[in-house]
């Protein structure tokens, strides 16, 4: 078989930077397949190109100018994937609006309010607050180590976040400014819409 009847195989004599236009319907089809996305494979092919180009000394002219270019194109597409997965998409920057920082002194503030209401509460309804919140336990399992019913638990619970509210001088739709995630949880469990983190 002549190189004349395979028309995949470019002609040995052809310059590299002329052979790679050659390549570039199946370097869009490959990363079409990695892709699975036209606009994205376009800027993967633009971006694998770019290199071969700037790097086309590195390549040794005989030897397989298919294989190389799609190794690039390749190595480009995984090299980006990993980039991707560390970054945040934040084309609004909604995300970035989050990353205001509290000061440290309002998170001890509230945790002080926090604590001189929690130590006003009945003991069975901290311990109960301390399980289900804190602790993570579900209803059935603080229920069972404090050996009563799972309602008397979850009315514990209530009972004692309504009262750190209260204690708190906290309205209904009123957030608690906290970075403690743990005291967080302790009252905010069943009550979702009037506590918050910072």
């Amino acid at each position: 078989m002549s190189s004349e009847d395979s028309p995949s195989t470019p002609e040995p004599t052809l310059d590299p930077r002329d052979e790679i236009v050659t390549h570039l319907p199946a370097m869009r089809a490959f990363a079409l397949s990695l892709t699975r996305n036209p606009s994205q494979a376009d800027d993967l092919v633009q971006d694998a190109v770019i290199k071969a180009w700037k790097n086309l000394g590195s390549f040794q002219v005989g030897t397989n100018m298919r294989a190389w270019l799609f190794t690039i194109l390749r190595n480009t597409f995984y090299s980006d994937r990993r980039k991707r997965k560390r970054e945040v998409q934040d084309s609004d920057g909604a995300f970035a609006a989050t990353l205001a920082e509290k000061p440290e002194h309002d998170g001890r503030l509230a945790m002080a309010d926090f604590e001189a209401a929690f130590v006003q509460l009945g003991p069975e309804q901290r311990e109960a607050l301390m399980l289900v919140g804190a602790m993570g336990f579900s209803y059935e399992e603080a229920a069972e180590t404090c050996n009563v019913a799972v309602g008397t638990i979850k009315s514990r619970v209530n009972r004692a976040r309504l009262r750190l509210a209260e204690l708190m001088e906290l309205d209904a739709g009123e957030s608690i400014e906290t970075t403690d995630q743990e005291t967080l949880a302790v009252i905010s469990s069943s009550i979702p819409s009037r506590w918050s983190a910072a």
